[in-house]
């Protein structure tokens, strides 16, 4: 029996270019086709696209010649199987494209969780094929796929850079602090005072208030104010912004003094890319699947499960008292909060939840 898949794709080479198409898929023994249930959509999906030929994103549910799907973070429920260890009706949560339904491989399949391999996303990073089997109600269900993965980053930076010693650094500074990426780092370091060096917020004079409200800085500055902080202290920076001319303002002013330079996100994608030969700490990206890997064989996947877990929901606990849950359902609806999240004229205080039907 044949599946119409309607699916949301952009065009790769000017993103503000989206349409809805529809395909049909076969299942063949071994697959399920999911339904999926509900979606986030944040800046860290335009991201995705950003990097995507970088780092392999347009690969996981690769489009038509030009053209590609966004990955998001969701919920779906399989509606057919040909997998006997994957019944109907059983939910998933995991890396979805934006569209009605998706067709899985699942493969070294255990209680928790299951591989996607199918077709083309067999080669690429399991971290991302990687699909965690949903038992009964869920704490936070609704924050998950708007903040879990994201926070996973969060987690894994803060545990890199402590990990590192902070590299010897006395503060970190988180570039676009009021990302959700960024506030996850801030609420990491927070849960270390006051054994852990200051956390500075760097943000926007509109999101300054918001930054701070969480209490999960020591302080908060604004993209233009760089110079009122201390240069003598030794720093480290993280750039969620990917914004050329604030990253580079950040090391002319700290020089020698800025010990750690990390690259993680590119929230302010169309903002210029820092020159090279900046001065202090070379600028390099951090891939959270290798700080990952290492604890993995290190604490074991049960207690890196569990740490994670823990943290989590300590944070998704926080975060409910700031985050304003914004759902939006239909074709139409969907390609509107997708161009909003593009233009940046989404509040950093919402969480976008989408659904087809």
């Amino acid at each position: 029996m044949s599946t119409q898949i309607r699916e949301f794709i952009v065009n790769r080479q000017d993103f503000s270019k989206a349409q809805w198409v529809t395909r049909t898929a076969e299942l063949e023994d071994g697959q399920v086709i999911a339904e999926i249930e509900k979606f986030a959509l944040t800046a860290n999906n335009i991201t995705y696209a950003v990097a995507g030929d970088m780092l392999n994103y347009w690969a996981f549910f690769p489009a038509q010649e030009g053209w590609g799907k966004i990955p998001v973070w969701g919920f779906a429920r399989v509606v057919q199987s040909k997998c006997p260890q994957i019944p109907v009706g059983e939910r998933v949560f995991g890396y979805l494209p934006m569209a009605n339904c998706l067709v899985m491989q699942p493969e070294r399949i255990n209680a928790g969780s299951f591989l996607d391999l199918y077709k083309q996303r067999r080669e690429l990073h399991p971290v991302y094929n990687n699909y965690m089997r949903v038992t009964g109600p869920r704490a936070h269900e609704d924050l998950e796929p708007i903040l879990r993965p994201l926070f996973t980053t969060s987690f894994l930076i803060d545990d890199w850079l402590a990990d590192n010693g902070f590299f010897g650094a006395k503060q970190v500074i988180s570039i676009s602090a009021s990302s959700k990426t960024g506030l996850g780092l801030g609420f990491g370091l927070s849960r270390r005072r006051p054994a852990a060096p200051a956390a500075i917020g760097l943000t926007s004079k509109g999101n300054k208030a918001f930054v701070e409200a969480t209490g999960y800085f020591d302080k908060t500055v604004t993209y233009d104010d760089v110079a009122s902080l201390d240069a003598s202290i030794p720093t480290a920076v993280v750039d969620f912004a990917g914004n050329g001319e604030v990253l580079s303002a950040v090391h002319h002013h700290f020089r020698d003094n800025l010990v750690e330079s990390t690259t993680v996100g590119l929230s302010h994608k169309d903002a210029p890319r820092a020159p090279g030969n900046l001065p202090g700490a070379k600028p390099h990206l951090f891939f959270a699947p290798d700080q990952m890997k290492k604890r993995n064989e290190e604490w074991g996947n049960e207690a890196y499960d569990r740490k994670v877990g823990e943290a989590w929901d300590a944070f998704a606990t926080s975060a409910g008292k700031w985050m304003k849950l914004e759902r939006s359902r239909g074709e139409a609806a969907i390609a509107k909060v997708y161009a909003d999240m593009l233009a940046g004229r989404i509040n950093p205080a919402e969480g976008h939840l989408l659904s087809l039907g």
